[in-house]
């Protein structure tokens, strides 16, 4: 189990989550952020910090979003299991559901 990253995270990507995450398995993409399935460990601390509500824990995503729980695993298809975000910074690539996607208006 694991928590995932949602629509409102695209194109706003505020980090707060970042500096909660004791174990730094929230990767940033172009558009937005990402938590490493395999990394997280289920603390929950990312979610109260999210200023949009973008964090959800995996059976707690509204059903509009689902197909998110996919960008968050498959995103790591190519980078597999780094150990850590912050040595990587920002991965020029998302996942094929956040590129498709029209630019979001961020308030």
């Amino acid at each position: 189990m694991t928590y995932i990253i949602a629509l409102p995270c695209v194109d706003l990507k505020d980090r707060a989550c970042i500096d909660e995450c004791p174990v730094d398995c929230i990767y940033e993409g172009e558009r937005m952020l990402y938590i490493h399935p395999d990394e997280c460990v289920d603390c929950g601390a990312c979610e109260p910090v999210c200023p949009v509500e973008a964090i959800y824990y995996e059976d707690d995503v509204p059903e509009e979003w689902s197909e998110y729980y996919n960008a968050n695993v498959e995103f790591f298809d190519e980078i597999g299991s780094p150990g850590g975000a912050a040595k990587l910074g920002v991965i020029e690539y998302d996942h094929p559901i956040v590129a498709a996607l029209e630019p979001q208006q961020v308030d």
